[in-house]
């Protein structure tokens, strides 16, 4: 049986995480601007960069990124997205259906030789930039993420194979499962190249079949790759992203208010409970957590009953179980949803009773636990609430901090990157071959310059002056974490 014949590059428009979809479809709900929509600009940050490109690997990445004007949504890919995406709204599809990437058009990619021979071996730095209308540009990260590390190790680090990759994620699956672990695979914008994720997910689906057979608890809950997802029959999970508190902040120019306006369209453009997973350091926690206790406005409508995704809610209040972004079941009845046989007026809710929870991406883990834990129980919030943890995680950690939530009253799960998708040994010495550590983040919205500050310095993105403005504005209290070092994450 001939073997199936894997691409290089970027192929199809889904081969990106959900969440920029999601995000896209708000952008294109509330950033119209008298029949125009907002301009912005994305930054490329290399953390590593000691990791750098050869000019014909940059040339090989330039090709790449050229090509992605030949994608287009195709009619299988559009009855997937309805199919297990159905916040998504029927302007949004109709819009998708027409969208196309216009590389030319918006990217900017520049080769920085160290010394300037002309030799196609000789290393630089890349400078890259994307701009354009916002609604137009959203999707570029995730492809430009990916390609970026497919050129490093296809020119640079060459000193690996692809020889036991199913096995060590089959492994690593099992004993997540075996553990109680429920997880994602998050992978898109680190991994090693395209092979190396579909690999990985064959051995994932592999440690899927064999716990059902086996009964462990854990689950593989889908994949943030929507074309992975509808590859391997799983669903798509993922809300939302640092961007949209980013580009709304600098839109408004308003960051006392920018969380609060952000969370406020989010749940008008989806609905309350539906993609509830909050993001909460894009600014900090704290700021985040004044904001999460503000009443929802009444012109956003309740939803009850619309598919949502939830990344760790139970099904049944007071009852705790562990379930995934994945699950598509009806919003949990948070507090504020009331009965709607019920002809009592309902109580006022908050972000944070009718979000189904938050997601950790910077600083400590275990203190963020604690500080959760201490918000809801401030909030008089006892339906049962979840944390996903997505930052820098293997086995190990999960196993950890799933121990930590539970201990808790949470409802944990998981979203695991690169260290599924770009767990390499070098051939010649068994040495771990390193991972770029790449970030493409919005650096401007509007004209205003877009940050992000995170819960740890090493997360800090953008332009320097105003991160310290907004700090200070904010009354931002630095953070630090021993298990952040962003030049050694993996």
């Amino acid at each position: 049986m001939a073997q199936e014949q894997l691409p290089e590059g970027i192929t199809s428009i889904l081969d990106t995480d959900l969440y920029k979809l999601t995000m896209q479809s708000a952008v294109l709900k509330y950033f119209p601007d008298e029949g125009k929509y907002y301009e912005v600009t994305y930054a490329f940050t290399n953390r590593t960069p000691d990791m750098r490109l050869s000019r014909e690997a940059f040339n090989w990445l330039q090709t790449q990124v050229n090509k992605l004007e030949n994608i287009r949504i195709t009619q299988e890919e559009l009855e997937f997205l309805k199919k297990t995406c159905s916040y998504l709204s029927t302007p949004y599809y109709h819009f998708l259906e027409n969208f196309t990437l216009k590389p030319k058009e918006h990217i900017t990619l520049t080769f920085l030789p160290h010394s300037d021979v002309g030799d196609e071996d000789e290393r630089g730095d890349i400078h890259m930039l994307v701009k354009g209308k916002w609604i137009d540009t959203i999707l570029y990260e995730i492809p430009l993420l990916a390609l970026t590390s497919e050129a490093y190790f296809k020119f640079i680090d060459t000193d690996w194979t692809y020889d036991g990759q199913v096995e060590k994620a089959r492994e690593k699956g099992r004993r997540l499962m075996e553990a109680g672990c429920v997880f994602s695979e998050f992978g898109s914008r680190r991994r090693r190249d395209y092979h190396t994720h579909d690999l990985i997910l064959q051995g994932l689906k592999e440690a899927q079949k064999e716990g059902e057979e086996k009964g462990w608890t854990g689950k593989l809950s889908g994949s943030s790759n929507v074309h992975f997802a509808m590859k391997f029959g799983i669903p798509p999970v993922g809300t939302v992203a640092h961007e949209w508190f980013m580009g709304v902040a600098a839109i408004t120019d308003s960051y006392k208010t920018a969380t609060e306006t952000a969370l406020d369209y989010w749940v008008a453009t989806f609905g309350r409970g539906v993609l509830s997973i909050a993001l909460t350091d894009t600014f900090g926690t704290p700021i985040f957590l004044q904001a999460f206790q503000k009443q929802v406005p009444t012109h956003t409508i309740p939803n009850a009953g619309a598919s949502s995704t939830l990344a760790s809610a139970s099904t049944v209040p007071g009852q705790r179980n562990e379930h995934s972004m994945s699950d598509t079941s009806a919003p949990i009845q948070a507090e504020g949803v009331t009965d709607t046989t019920s002809h009592a007026p309902p109580p006022p809710a908050t972000y944070a009773s009718i979000f189904a929870g938050t997601r950790q991406d910077s600083g400590d883990p275990l203190e963020f636990i604690k500080t959760m834990r201490s918000f809801y129980n401030s909030q008089n919030i006892t339906t049962p609430k979840s944390i996903v943890f997505s930052d820098a995680l293997n086995v190990e950690r999960c196993i950890q901090y799933r121990s930590a939530a539970l201990d808790a009253g949470f409802t944990p799960s998981f979203g695991i990157g690169t260290n599924f998708t770009n767990d390499f040994a070098r051939s010649s010495d068994g040495e771990k071959s390193v991972p770029m550590n790449i970030v493409i983040k919005l650096s401007s919205a509007h004209g205003k310059h877009a940050v992000k500050i995170s819960d740890n310095i090493g997360k800090n993105t953008g332009d320097r002056k105003t991160v310290e403005d907004v700090k200070r504005e904010l009354g931002y209290t630095e953070r630090g974490w021993i298990g952040g070092d962003e030049g050694h994450r993996w």
